[in-house]
């Protein structure tokens, strides 16, 4: 049974970083793309980085780069989302998932889900 488990999230102010973490069991880790999406109240689930299993190829919507850092480390089967300068409209919870072959910006195109795991940014 493959599960996805994010965790990291909570309430930060503007301007501050947080680091979300995605672990994944049930599954070959090195054999998939990983991928975070985020949904805010009343929104569609959105896009915001994936990387490839070698971490060679790596995608960002517009409002994340240069503040986002998607990285993995196929050692310990985790992803991460380094997320610097957070501002209040980055206000949603917050998934990973994993899809084969090659990051991808369409959700669905992905395989597995985790739960999410809430980030809300305070002004």
């Amino acid at each position: 049974q493959v599960q996805l488990v994010e965790s990291g999230g909570g309430l930060a102010q503007a301007g501050v970083s947080l680091r979300l973490s995605c672990g994944a069991s049930g599954l070959t880790f090195s054999r998939y793309a990983m991928g975070w999406f985020h949904q805010a109240p009343g929104k569609e689930r959105a896009f915001v980085a994936a990387i490839s299993w070698s971490g060679d190829r790596i995608l960002y919507t517009d409002s994340g780069k240069g503040r986002f850092t998607i990285s993995r480390d196929n050692s310990k089967n985790t992803v991460y989302l380094q997320m610097n300068s957070l501002k209040p409209e980055d206000t949603a919870v917050y998934y990973c998932a994993a899809k084969l072959r090659l990051p991808s910006t369409d959700k669905n195109e992905y395989n597995y889900w985790g739960q999410g795991t809430q980030v809300t940014v305070s002004s």
